[in-house]
């Protein structure tokens, strides 16, 4: 089980990852470009990384995650990924928009969550008909502000021929 961290640990643990790339080393100034921020405060993070025992830093010198802090990075970088593929997949959410979401929820989402999201969000993407009716519908009740009146038809054909069937009438 995962300790819980700060949302701005949690943060630079994740931009350390990402800044690492495959040989699991990042600068500050990478780290300073990829956050945003001066280099003296991604030093003062770091230093409370190490203190923590997430990351190791040599003055001047590479930032490293350790396991405990690899794993915490990618379990948020795992709940960014999903919860900004839903927004974007299931919402139609614009991808700017849903990343920036993403990063200020992933700090609350449980894992527990998280894998029912994830889970749902495939299945929903992996239908064998391609992209869902029901998510076509939701489309145009957010741009129309109404449900589509031809989806409402088929809708109340299909569940009322549904029903019949059930109840033994068909």
């Amino acid at each position: 089980m995962i300790k819980n961290h700060s949302a701005s640990t949690e943060d630079y643990l994740e931009a350390i990852m990402l800044a690492s790339g495959e040989d699991n080393r990042a600068t500050v100034t990478q780290i300073s470009r990829l956050m945003g921020v001066k280099k003296p405060s991604v030093t003062l993070a770091i230093s409370r990384l190490s203190d923590l025992g997430l990351a190791s830093h040599e003055r001047y010198g590479e930032v490293t995650l350790t396991e405990k802090g690899s794993k915490i990075a990618r379990d948020v970088f795992k709940r960014h990924q999903v919860l900004t593929r839903f927004l974007v997949e299931v919402l139609n959410v614009d991808k700017d928009t849903a990343s920036e979401d993403a990063c200020r929820m992933e700090h609350y989402l449980s894992a527990s969550s998280r894998e029912k999201l994830e889970k749902f969000v495939e299945f929903v993407m992996t239908c064998p008909q391609g992209r869902p009716l029901w998510l076509e519908g939701f489309d145009y009740y957010i741009n129309h502000g109404q449900r589509n009146p031809e989806q409402v038809a088929r809708c109340t054909y299909l569940c009322d021929d549904a029903s019949a069937g059930h109840s033994g009438k068909a």
